[in-house]
């Protein structure tokens, strides 16, 4: 059994936006308000509360705001300072922390398998986390999904742990989907005998769906040095996670449980709701956003 602690994550940040467009096109997606903070800071905020304290993020082009928004604003705190603005200064807490924060690009948008492969000297010899920089996940319970993932990936000594969610069965051809081993509880941690990326409804193995969530031990490298391009030339990382499988290594999942929930900003549609959400349960906001929508409702 493996036990390191994980102490290290990775965030994919490069990828274009473009299904939010025009509200993309200066800006990183990652970098859009929920709430009061942005996408990209409540996926930090996870991986600091499992207990990381390396992030490494994979960025692309116009992505420096997202290193900045990370960094001390030395001038910004003596403004606030001098005009007496400590409430809000208590709003940049988030960059006060001992996480150290690294960055990498990847140039050349050639799939998430490619981006994780960019991280090889980062992670060296060490389990890690991989989170997606486009999708929240908000847990109504004390703990959290990123720390269940850990405990149970170096308890069964995985090569990969994986999040994964229910979707409707005829919307599985947007997602990769898991297929349990047979006889396995779902309830827990469950053994995954195969993966499939997008398949047709009719093909789809479940309707659990890979849930921008990951914990990999090392070898998930020499997996990636092996996965070819698919016919639109990206390197999928659920081939990856497939060819361990097939290599022998033991892959396992973890679902979403009723108080968890995945916001995925991948489209207008998603990211309407998830502002919503955020906006409705905001403890100072909350109220007076519930209060307006009630009268808006009855002039419909």
């Amino acid at each position: 059994m493996e036990t390191r602690q994980v102490i290290k994550a990775v965030v994919p940040v490069a990828g274009l936006g473009t299904r939010l467009l025009p509200a993309t096109k200066a800006q990183p997606k990652e970098m859009l308000p929920v709430g009061r903070k942005p996408v990209v800071q409540y996926v930090v905020e996870e991986m600091q509360a499992a207990g990381v304290k390396q992030i490494l993020f994979i960025t692309g082009r116009k992505k420096t705001v997202i290193e900045d928004h990370f960094d001390t604003d030395p001038e910004l705190v003596r403004i606030l300072s001098s005009g007496g603005g400590y409430a809000m200064l208590e709003e940049l807490a988030y960059t006060e922390t001992d996480t150290r924060f690294y960055y990498t690009r990847q140039s050349v948008p050639n799939g998430l398998a490619d981006a994780i492969g960019h991280t090889k000297e980062f992670v060296d010899n060490d389990p890690f986390l991989v989170a997606l920089g486009d999708s929240i996940i908000r847990n109504h319970e004390d703990g959290s999904l990123a720390e269940k993932m850990i405990r149970a990936h170096l308890e069964n000594g995985a090569a990969c742990t994986i999040a994964v969610e229910e979707v409707n069965p005829d919307e599985v051809y947007r997602y990769g989907v898991v297929k349990p081993s047979d006889g396995a509880d779902l309830a827990g941690s469950f053994a995954v005998s195969d993966l499939v990326e997008k398949p047709k409804p009719e093909n789809a193995p479940s309707n659990l769906a890979i849930a921008a969530r990951y914990v990999f031990s090392p070898v998930i490298f020499d997996a990636i040095s092996r996965t070819l391009p698919d016919r639109n030339g990206e390197m999928q990382l659920t081939d990856s996670i497939r060819l361990l499988i097939q290599l022998g290594y033991p892959v396992q999942a973890i679902r979403l449980t009723g108080s968890e929930r995945r916001y995925d900003i991948g489209n207008f549609e998603s990211y309407f709701k998830a502002f919503m959400d955020f906006a409705l349960s905001d403890e100072k906001y909350g109220y007076l956003v519930r209060q307006y929508l009630k009268r808006k409702v009855r002039e419909f």
